[in-house]
């Protein structure tokens, strides 16, 4: 593999920060655009953009452009990608598309046309075809039409990862790994500070600063990636990186601390930061909001308290947030906090004006990453 393009999607509102990361892993020609970073790379950097990087959820080979105004189109322009060199004949695939102000007006059909191209070339260079598996592929090729413009990915990555291993059950929280991570990375913390996440649910936040301030790559937990599947993968290119991300580990003395009212959060919480490494490093109580009174020297308060579907309106809601406001104001003078928010009528009830605001996605949720300073 020589210099390629590629892609490395992310939660929209963290293209910047993706896009340092890129950059400070060696990435060439780094474009920044809704939803992801485009970059330039070989090789080692493809395998290192999938093992360090903390707010990408998958990394994509670029592989073609052309016109599709039509599904003969679609279909040729598929077909002319040497599909039988970059997978074996063995290996189960999936086509996922999105098409949008196209003359191919529907994604699924755009997905059976380009399925069909891909055999049609199996059948023709190699004599038979690969199975389809679109539950679980060994290769997913990505398909997207924008304006009647088609581009051809493979997903180097396989499953997301923000799928870091460490979560015994992913859907025990609503907040992604990678979306933490990045939160962490927004708010500037430099790791030599004190972090306290006083509603860490299983401790995602506290976790992912862990990580971040043990120099622990995002991907050492992970047992596969996508790119493994491929013809030609590098095993022991491969083999070296990881051992190079081992070596990088390294103790901090950061005080970090992740607080819920729920005895149970606060077990699953412990448990997570076992399986990711870091329990030496973030420590997890139980603790109700109204008890909140961080010790020590002031640092970062940065949380994602429950919001929207996670709590309804009403006046538990609202005394919920007063009693967060009345910790901020009279119990962490000195302190920065950070509060993920995606619902503005109930954020007010803390009773502090914001000094930033930073637009954030959280799923299909649309957040804002409030700052307080804390006088």
């Amino acid at each position: 593999m020589g210099m390629h393009r590629f892609f490395a999607t992310t939660s929209k509102g963290l293209e910047p920060v993706l896009a340092a990361e890129v950059e400070a892993l060696g990435g060439r020609e780094v474009e920044p655009s809704v939803g992801g970073v485009a970059f330039s790379g070989n090789r080692s950097l493809c395998y290192r953009a999938n093992l360090w990087l903390r707010t990408a959820n998958r990394v994509l080979l670029q592989l073609a452009t052309f016109p599709a105004p039509t599904p003969a189109a679609l279909y040729e322009g598929t077909k002319s990608v040497p599909w039988h060199d970059l997978f074996p004949v063995d290996a189960r695939f999936a086509v996922e598309a999105t098409v949008r102000e196209s003359g191919i007006a529907h994604s699924h059909f755009a997905a059976q046309k380009a399925k069909d191209a891909v055999v049609d070339l199996f059948r023709a260079r190699v004599g038979r075809r690969p199975d389809v598996d679109p539950a679980s592929p060994d290769v997913r090729i990505v398909l997207r039409i924008v304006r009647d413009e088609c581009t051809l990915s493979v997903d180097l990555s396989g499953e997301s990862l923000n799928r870091r291993g460490y979560r015994a059950d992913p859907a025990e929280a609503s907040l992604r790994e990678t979306l933490a991570a990045g939160m962490v990375l927004l708010t500037g913390w430099d790791g030599m500070q004190p972090l306290v996440d006083p509603m860490c649910g299983a401790g995602t936040i506290p976790i992912e600063a862990a990580l971040l301030a043990s120099g622990r790559a995002p991907g050492l937990q992970r047992s596969a990636f996508g790119f493994q599947r491929l013809s030609g993968h590098d095993g022991r290119l491969w083999e070296r990186l990881v051992a190079e991300a081992r070596e990088q580990v390294r103790n901090s003395a950061a005080r970090i601390e992740g607080l819920d009212l729920s005895q149970a959060a606060v077990r699953g919480a412990l448990r997570n930061a076992e399986r990711a490494g870091v329990s030496g490093i973030a420590g997890f109580r139980a603790l109700d909001i109204r008890e909140f009174a961080p010790e020590g020297p002031p640092g970062t308060i940065l949380c994602n308290p429950p919001y929207g579907v996670r709590m309804e309106g009403g006046p538990d809601a609202e005394a919920f947030y007063r009693a967060m406001g009345e910790a901020f104001k009279k119990r962490c003078r000195g302190w920065t906090a950070w509060v993920l928010s995606g619902n503005p009528e109930i954020t007010r009830h803390i009773g502090l004006k914001a000094t930033r605001r930073i637009p954030l996605m959280n799923g299909p949720i649309d957040c804002r990453l409030l700052k307080y300073e804390l006088y």
